[in-house]
């Protein structure tokens, strides 16, 4: 069994009934206090980070985020701009990184 070193202490303060709470379920786990708390802040914090990286979009903002896959609209002057200023950036990078 591989021992993990704690090198961070994080302290907070508990109403009384939540602690109660907290007590029960590490017993039920079979751990103690501390580590339950460490493994439940670890976990809903993994969870609080995924879901900050998924969009989540209604039934409506789905078709019209399909639709404008499937059918984008024509491109603005600017997008054109924009979109030839970066073929000649590539364009002069590439022609760069080849020698002579």
């Amino acid at each position: 069994m591989t021992q993990v070193s704690r090198t961070a202490r994080i302290e907070a303060r508990i109403a009384p009934q939540a602690l109660e709470i907290v007590r029960r379920a590490a017993e039920l786990q079979g751990r103690s206090v501390s580590d339950f708390v460490v493994a439940a802040a670890e976990a809903l914090a993994h969870k609080t980070i995924e879901e900050a990286h998924i969009i989540r979009l209604s039934v409506e903002d789905q078709h019209r985020f399909a639709e404008l896959l499937l059918d984008p609209p024509a491109l603005s002057p600017a997008m054109h701009r924009a979109k030839a200023a970066h073929a000649r950036l590539i364009r002069n990078t590439t022609n760069a990184a080849i020698p002579d």
